[in-house]
């Protein structure tokens, strides 16, 4: 029966079967509870009156405690460093001299505060900006600077912010070596000088502001002109294009017909030192000649002489085809045609040779009729 539904009493409620009953006293949960942990620390209890005896205290599980929270306070301390990286502590807030290095180590917790940071890797932040040149055209720069971790110390504490102050100082610098460049420049042969100029401007803002950050390389990606004239920018620039390739043409051809004609003056020279040296041999020669006919000479004047003459006459006549002879005493000449008698006479001697030729042959056929 329902402790609501008519006859059940008035006395019955839903806590309990008795009318004496009522709700949990959550004062009475709270006073045994207490009682418990006075009990455990040695107090005395509330329940039962004052004569009740305190408890004595567990040294061993205070103990386990105590070792429990050593542990984890040292458990809590141990940290390990990458290869890559490096760090500094901060006591008490305070930065303290030593670096951290690779390897395990361990730090008071609460007492000391370890900044990692990576010092090896090569870190990219790209830039994108459009300013003024020298000659007041507008032109957009685009490029990517790489930089890594010099000095964790000033990184991590001297700035508040590094990778922002990098960002402006490549703001700065790029503007300043621009805004100091004609755009002819910085579009097409000035863009290595322009990357090299905006690192060391970089750096230098880097190291006057202590931010620990070294610039490695800046590399400029694309440089454009507005696009309102881009069209005529890109002819400009197929026309430098064209003068560097026949620039490179001509260079190509005369780097090709030089040494040829090095090569011919070479030549010529050597022709003419041997035709020196030619002469100079055929001189000394003719030089020990004459020497040596004047002793034969001086032992025999006539012979000598005629000699000589013949030799001469010899030479003279050996290049001559027709010689003109003058009779002492007489008007008449004597011509001589050299090259008609040399023909005559080979000619008698070409046919007696034909005619040998011809009689042996006869001779053979009859030797071979008589055989047969």
């Amino acid at each position: 029966m329902a402790w609501n539904e008519p006859g059940g009493g008035k006395d019955r409620d839903p806590w309990g079967n008795g009318g004496d009953q009522g709700p949990p006293d959550l004062d009475e949960a709270f006073r045994k509870l207490q009682n418990s942990l006075s009990q455990m620390f040695g107090g005395k209890s509330s329940i039962g009156g004052s004569g009740g005896s305190a408890k004595p205290i567990n040294f061993n599980i205070v103990g386990l405690g105590i070792l429990l929270l050593v542990l984890i306070y040292l458990g809590l301390g141990v940290y390990q460093v990458d290869e890559q990286e490096k760090g500094v502590v901060l006591r008490f807030g305070k930065l303290t001299p030593e670096i951290i290095m690779p390897g395990l180590h361990w730090n008071p917790p609460l007492i000391d505060r370890v900044l990692i940071e990576n010092v090896t890797r090569v870190r990219s932040r790209p830039h994108d900006s459009e300013m003024l040149t020298e000659d007041e055209n507008i032109v957009k720069v685009k490029m990517t600077v790489q930089y890594v971790i010099s000095d964790i110390r000033k990184y991590k504490l001297q700035v508040k912010s590094p990778d922002q102050s990098l960002y402006q100082s490549t703001e700065s610098a790029l503007r300043h070596v621009v805004g100091s460049t004609e755009m002819h420049q910085v579009l097409t042969e000035g863009r290595a000088q322009l990357a090299s100029d905006v690192r060391e401007r970089i750096q230098t803002y880097m190291e006057r502001y202590g931010t620990g950050i070294q610039v490695t390389q800046v590399n400029i990606e694309e440089t454009a002109p507005p696009d309102a004239v881009r069209a005529a920018f890109d002819d400009v620039i197929k026309a430098r294009e064209d003068e560097v390739r026949l620039r490179n043409e001509a260079d190509a051809y005369a780097n090709q017909v030089i040494p040829e004609a090095r090569g011919e003056a070479q030549r010529y020279l050597e022709q003419a030192e041997g035709y020196k040296q030619s002469r100079i041999a055929e001189a000394t020669g003719e030089a020990d000649r004459f020497n040596k006919l004047y002793v034969e000479y001086e032992l025999a004047p006539e012979v000598t002489r005629e000699r000589i003459y013949l030799d001469t006459i010899e030479s003279v006549m050996r290049s001559s085809t027709k010689v003109m002879i003058d009779v002492e005493g007489g008007n008449n000449l004597l011509y001589l045609p050299l090259d008609k008698i040399m023909q005559q006479n080979q000619a008698p001697s070409e046919s007696t040779s034909s005619e040998r030729t011809s009689s042996l042959d006869k001779s053979s056929s009859n030797s071979r009729r008589d055989r047969r």
